[in-house]
Order: structure tokens, then C-alpha cells, then sequence
């Protein structure tokens, strides 16, 4: 199994779980695709995780970014299923929600990885809340994409982890890629 499989595959387990456990909500099927760069125009609630780490044993290391995006209507739906209570209308607490349902999901997969890549550190979560705003990753991102349908509502994860440019090796001298026996 290469990383993307198996990061595909760590994204749909992790959120269906997540779910289950946290908001007693059966997750359907996931569609799996890879995406280059964020997509243009995004409207309602995305929350961002950054992830880096080195490879256990070697000099690589690797550097990522873990996103949930959903609209305003499911983020308070999350949020009531969360805390027990009615939301109406997205505020601090449905942001906070999403923002920690992002946090279990990627920390999950993050666990998952550390045993093929090693140590890997989380940022604490970013949320973002608007319409029409975009989004950029610094240089070329192929982003891991996992989609769910929610009460019809989508439900957007995905992840781009890549060997990190920030390797302490002579200019010079490539960096060498982490060993992954999946």
C-alpha cells in the first residue's frame, strides 16, 4: 500500500470512528480523490491543522497540512450533536466544535502515520468562517481528499503530506526519502 492509500484510507476510518464515538453518527461510504492545490471560491467553515515531524532513524522529515471543511448548517449540526444543545447560527462555539472534531480526526490519522514515519507534531487548529474566501498552500500541494455526505450535507477531509525542503544536509546533497513498509 503506498501513503496516499494508506493515508486515504487512516482519513475515512478516523472520521467514521470520530463520528461514531463523538456524535453517535454512522458515516456512509467516502469518496477518495486527490485534488492539486485548495479549491477556488470555498463558502462555510474550514479548519486547518498543520502537521510536521522527521523520519524515525533517517534525515528526512515531512511537513503537511490536515483540513475539514463543511457548511454553516452541518457545522451547527456538529456542534449541537457535540455539546447537547441547539446552535442556530454558527458562533464561537460551533467554530470551536469544528475546530476539535478536525483535531481528533487528523490527530487520529497522525497517530496512524507515526508508526511508518515517525514522530509527528500537530499545530493547534486554525478555523476559518466566510463566504467566498480562498485558500493557498505554499508551493505544489496534492491534497489527499475524503468525501462524506452528512444529513445530504457534504463533509470534506483532506490532507497533503510531503517530504519537508527543510533538511539540515549539505545544499548540495538530496535528502533522502523516509523507507514506508505499509
Amino acid at each position: 500500500m503506498n501513503l496516499q492509500d494508506f493515508i486515504s484510507k487512516s482519513i475515512a476510518e478516523a472520521s467514521a470512528q470520530v463520528f461514531s464515538t463523538m456524535l453517535g453518527v454512522e458515516l456512509g461510504e467516502s469518496e477518495i480523490s486527490i485534488e492539486n492545490g485548495m479549491p477556488d471560491g470555498n463558502h462555510g467553515i474550514m479548519s486547518f491543522i498543520g502537521l510536521a515531524g522527521s523520519c524515525a532513524g533517517q534525515t528526512g522529515s515531512w511537513a503537511g497540512t490536515g483540513c475539514l471543511t463543511c457548511s454553516p448548517e452541518l457545522a451547527c449540526r456538529i456542534c449541537s450533536l457535540m455539546l447537547m444543545t441547539e446552535t442556530a447560527a454558527v458562533n464561537e462555539d460551533v467554530l470551536d466544535a469544528v475546530a476539535e472534531l478536525t483535531n481528533m480526526i487528523v490527530g487520529s490519522v497522525k497517530t496512524e502515520l507515526e508508526q511508518q514515519l515517525g514522530p509527528l507534531g500537530l499545530s493547534i487548529p486554525t478555523v476559518v468562517f466566510g463566504r467566498n474566501f480562498h485558500t493557498r498552500s505554499a508551493g505544489h500541494a496534492e491534497w489527499i481528499v475524503v468525501k462524506f455526505r452528512v444529513d445530504n450535507e457534504p463533509l470534506v477531509v483532506r490532507m497533503f503530506l510531503a517530504p519537508s525542503e527543510k533538511v539540515h544536509v549539505a545544499p548540495h546533497v538530496a535528502p533522502q526519502a523516509c523507507t514506508i513498509n505499509l
